[in-house]
This record gives structure tokens, C-alpha cells and sequence, in this order.
């Protein structure tokens, strides 16, 4: 195979039966090519004493505006506590607001500001790059099968959230 080519669809079929040689390079390619992901947000936030977890929250806040912070406990898949130091960074810095519930005044629902939704867009205006060059490089099947294999790996109920998040845009 030459380099920086996908593989074809005949040696697509010796995929199905990996080595365990060759599933550890696989695992080996997603924690490198995640360090590149993360790499320009990083850079990023670095300067601005905010880290990944700001990044996912702003990110999903982005996402489905006026979410409720349970929904977004349960999306990111991080404590209470955790989740309520960065927003509390987040809202007091001005890039988040949290509105009361109108039918249930328990819930805080949030929503990026201004502020927040220009550090959002810089931030996913880098990751969109490295996406869109790398998609560009692998070609449509490659991507395609990338999208499936990604969606596999998701647990039952990680696959319903990423779902539901598609369909509500």
C-alpha cells in the first residue's frame, strides 16, 4: 500500500481479521492522531488558563444551546463537582450563561455568549482544519469508513446521545 493512501476494498476484506499486532498500531494511531486533535485548542486555551474540559463544555453548550447541566453531566460523563468548577470558571468569565428553568426552576439551562460562542468557533475553526485536511487526504471511502468504525466503538448509550445531538441541529 502506498503511503498516505487508503487501503482498497479487496484489502479492506483482510481488515476483518486483525492481528493483535496490528490492533495495537490502530490503538496506538487514535491516541496519536488525538494529541493532534487536541493539539491547536490547547495552544489555544493554554494562554487563557482553561483546559479540554472548558473546551467540551463550550463545545456542547455550542451544540444544543439551552441544555440543561444534567444533560451535559450526562454527555461529557464527568462529576458534578468537576463539571461545576468549569462552568462556574466559564460563567464568571462571561462566555456562559445559566438561565433557570421556566417549567422546572431547578434546572439551569445554558447558553454561550458572545464571548463564548467567538472562543467556540476559534476553537472548533482549528480542529476543522486538521478535520477537513486529513478528510481531504484519506478520500470519501476512508472517511466514510472512519465515521462507521467511530460510531461502533460507541457504547449503547453514547451512540443514542451523539444521535440525539445530530438530529437536534
Amino acid at each position: 500500500m502506498a503511503e498516505g493512501h487508503p487501503p482498497s476494498a479487496a484489502s479492506g476484506q483482510a481488515l476483518l481479521y486483525l492481528t493483535d499486532e496490528q490492533l495495537r498500531q490502530g490503538i496506538e494511531a487514535m491516541f496519536f492522531a488525538y494529541r493532534g486533535f487536541t493539539a491547536d485548542p490547547d495552544r489555544i486555551l493554554e494562554g487563557m488558563s482553561y483546559g479540554r474540559a472548558h473546551h467540551r463544555a463550550l463545545h456542547f453548550i455550542h451544540c444544543a444551546p439551552m441544555t440543561t447541566v444534567n444533560n451535559l453531566l450526562a454527555i461529557l460523563g464527568v462529576t458534578k463537582q468537576s463539571l461545576n468548577r468549569v462552568l462556574r470558571t466559564l460563567i464568571e468569565d462571561g462566555l456562559v450563561e445559566s438561565h433557570v428553568g421556566r417549567s422546572d426552576k431547578r434546572e439551569r439551562h445554558l447558553t454561550l455568549t458572545e464571548a463564548g460562542q467567538a472562543l467556540e468557533r476559534q476553537l472548533s475553526d482549528a480542529q476543522r482544519a486538521r478535520m477537513r485536511d486529513a478528510f481531504r487526504k484519506a478520500g470519501p471511502e476512508a472517511v466514510a469508513g472512519f465515521k462507521t468504525v467511530l460510531e461502533a466503538m460507541m457504547d449503547d448509550d453514547m451512540r443514542r446521545a451523539y444521535l440525539a445531538l445530530r438530529e437536534g441541529r
